[in-house]
């Protein structure tokens, strides 16, 4: 029995599940459990490898001794990685298939967790947060090719792709609930260390049943030989507006918990304020997917983009902690709908042969404003201002990509 077991594992680790036939869905319920089991990839890609960062940091600051704009650069290197992994993926998968690519950059990113908790280097850690954010960029995209491919019957596809980017919600919470409570029994100096062991476990349990849901997805179809690119030129404001959200979103991401902890928040409310968000962002399933649905796409992205500005200039504006709990609940239940409101604008304007190809150069943007980001939110922040005013600028971009996002045009693009 225990052979048997071994030999399964090693076959999936050794990449046959390409050679697997994808079983067809039939109705709803497959698609959504599907969805679900995909959504675990970003569950641990973005909710525990990226979010849950901002949880570890403040302990991590104290005893590595770091500055605002070294912990910047930490967040910038994951976002850095992330770029790499988002330029390589449409090139790995076609080579290698995208069900392979999805399950060993979801293995990898989970393995980065591990490594991380063994280093006290910045210099190491900067090179961890690299390979986590490009094995990241990797499931995440490879992840949402596949989503793409089931519920299109039946008018389930804004569904289907909610449900699959709400996983990073799930992630969100799960460490909201863990890894404060973990870091008040622990000692200081071992606290974040453990977390990312935490997180590491977690996202070895999330493999499997992603796994399951991998091999019930067809691969995406290869473009034709007369039809190769994508028409990127036409999608320049939804690039420019995408870029913009991820260089303001991140700011909020990567230093909020340090934003509230400096102005007196203690562990339960940094729980509280945590899991609010997180739970938020997976109603952001049941609150934006008819929006997105009915309005014209980039009308939607714009919609939620505002919401997403107000939700991060919150608690910057005012002090009260009901505020911080509001911001939790606007930023939270928007800023993972902007993602799915940008893929179902590619996803409408574009063949199929395309989506996987738009969802990637889509994600380029996303990653380089992800990588500016967080540097220039600390280094704006070394003042004798704080983080206020780096949290103010990431307001101010993101409104500005939901004005850029109105110019964006979601015409259907015949084939050429």
């Amino acid at each position: 029995m225990t052979n048997r077991i071994v030999e399964t594992f090693a076959s999936i680790i050794l990449g046959t599940i390409d050679k697997v036939t994808p079983k067809t869905l039939s109705d709803s319920h497959n698609d959504l459990l599907t969805a679900i089991e995909l959504a675990l990839a970003p569950a641990v890609v973005l909710g525990l490898a990226r979010f849950a960062y901002a949880l570890l940091l403040p302990s991590m600051r104290s005893q590595l001794a770091l500055s605002l704009g070294q912990a910047g650069a930490l967040n910038s290197a994951n976002a850095a990685g992330y770029l790499v992994g988002a330029l390589s993926s449409d090139t790995l998968a076609l080579r290698l298939g995208t069900r392979r690519v999805f399950l060993w950059s979801l293995g990898s990113t989970t393995a980065t967790l591990f490594l991380t908790a063994a280093s006290k280097s910045v210099l190491l850690l900067i090179v961890l947060r690299g390979l986590s954010g490009a094995g990241g960029a990797l499931a995440f995209i490879t992840g949402a090719a596949l989503a793409s491919q089931i519920g299109v019957r039946g008018g389930r596809a804004t569904v289907v792709l909610s449900t699959y980017f709400a996983g990073g919600g799930l992630g969100i919470v799960i460490s909201g609930l863990l890894v404060p409570l973990l870091l008040s029994v622990t000692g200081a100096s071992v606290g974040w260390r453990l977390g990312w062991i935490l997180l590491g476990a977690l996202g070895v349990a999330a493999f499997f049943p992603a796994l399951i849901g991998a091999r019930r997805c067809e691969e995406p179809p290869q473009r034709p030989s007369h039809d190769r690119h994508w028409p990127a030129r036409r999608f320049l404001a939804l690039l420019s507006s995408y870029g913009l959200f991820g260089l303001g979103y991140i700011a909020y991401i990567t230093f909020i918990v340090a934003y509230i902890k400096d102005r007196g928040a203690h562990t339960t409310e940094v729980t509280v304020f945590w899991v609010v968000l997180g739970i938020s962002s997976i109603l952001s399933v049941v609150i934006w997917s008819a929006p997105i649905a009915r309005l014209r796409r980039a009308h939607s992205t714009t919609l939620i983009l505002l919401v997403v500005t107000v939700g991060a200039a919150l608690p910057v504006v005012s002090r009260y902690p009901f505020v911080a709990y509001l911001s939790a609940i606007l930023f939270g239940g928007s800023f993972l709908a902007v993602v799915t409101s940008v893929t179902s604008v590619a996803r409408h304007s574009l063949p199929k042969h395309h989506w996987s190809e738009a969802i990637a150069t889509l994600t380029v943007a996303f990653a380089v404003g992800q990588i500016v980001g967080p540097v220039l939110t600390g280094v704006i922040s070394e003042g004798s201002a704080g983080l206020s005013v780096g949290l103010l600028v990431s307001a101010s971009l993101l409104l500005l990509a939901s004005i850029v996002a109105l110019f964006q045009s979601d015409k259907p693009t015949a084939p050429s």
